[in-house]
Formats: structure tokens, C-alpha cells, sequence
């Protein structure tokens, strides 16, 4: 990991995505601290929401170059969208919490919709995964993942469940 470039670490989430079991899911959970710092310490829209507009912006290149590092460091066909790759989720999770006020039940849901959707893949985040390639495509899907996550807890929100 050490003697990877600077991007790498990033891409791989701080090292979750290198996790031997479910890497999208404990770089999901690597990234709770961020949105606790966020959404905690920080306690401001406006930063919150450059950070994510940050991180979706060099999400592609940073994702992309990753991979590629990945394909040519490797023999054979490598997966399009590398597991260890975890920035997408973190970006992803980030997404799905926007604008919602911090309750655990909130962080709970979110996380658990994110990663539902992340994982099943319905269409048309399945139509993206598959024909969206390169550093967009593997930002693209799990942002798309966070859309209906985020949409479901508007109504759980309304419906005074969360």
C-alpha cells in the first residue's frame, strides 16, 4: 500500500477497499468518520457541500487513473470498476446523507439504502455500470446507488420515521 502513489491510497479509500471481504462495504464504513466530521464538527452546509462537489470532481480522474495503474500493473482482463476501489462509495454515502440532519437512525438507513442499492444494482443503475466506463463510470453507478437511497429516506423523513 505504502508503495503505491498518494492517489492510490485515496482511491482505495485509506486502505478499506483493500479489505479481503465485501471492500465496498467496509469502504462505506470508512468513510463514516468523514461525514461524522462533517456533519458534527464542521456543522455547515455550505463546506460539506464543497467537500462532496470536491470529491465527486476529481472522483473520475482519481478512480480512473487507479484503475488503469491497476490493469497495467496486472496479466490478463481486470475487472472494469476495481473492488478496492472505494472512493465511489465514500462519494456515494456522502451523497445519500446530503441535506438530511443527523440522527444514527439517519446514518443507519442511509447506509444500509446506499449500500442495498449499490449492491442489487437495479435498473438503470445496472444500464450504467455496464456501458458507462473509466474513471465516470465507476463514479457514475454509485451515485446513481445514492439517488434512490436518498429519496427513500425523504420519505421515511416525512413520513416522521426518521
Amino acid at each position: 500500500m505504502f508503495s503505491r502513489p498518494w492517489y492510490h491510497w485515496l482511491a482505495f479509500g485509506g486502505g478499506s477497499g483493500l479489505a479481503p471481504v465485501l471492500p465496498g462495504t467496509m469502504g462505506t464504513i470508512a468513510a463514516i468518520p468523514l461525514y461524522l466530521l462533517l456533519v458534527l464538527l464542521v456543522q455547515n452546509l455550505w463546506i460539506y457541500t464543497a467537500v462532496l462537489l470536491c470529491m465527486i470532481a476529481v472522483g473520475p480522474w482519481l478512480c480512473g487513473r487507479t484503475a488503469e495503474d491497476l490493469r497495467r500493473g496486472a496479466s490478463g482482463k481486470r475487472a472494469l470498476d476495481p473492488p478496492a476501489i472505494v472512493w465511489d462509495e465514500w462519494v456515494g454515502l456522502l451523497l445519500t446523507l446530503y441535506w438530511f440532519p443527523f440522527t444514527w437512525w439517519t446514518l443507519l438507513a442511509g447506509f444500509l439504502l446506499f449500500r442495498f442499492f449499490d449492491m442489487l444494482k437495479p435498473w438503470p443503475i445496472s444500464w450504467l455500470d455496464r456501458h458507462i466506463h473509466g474513471g465516470t463510470g465507476i463514479m457514475l453507478d454509485d451515485m446513481a446507488a445514492a439517488l434512490p437511497a436518498w429519496l427513500i429516506l425523504l420519505g421515511m423523513r416525512g413520513m416522521g420515521w426518521l
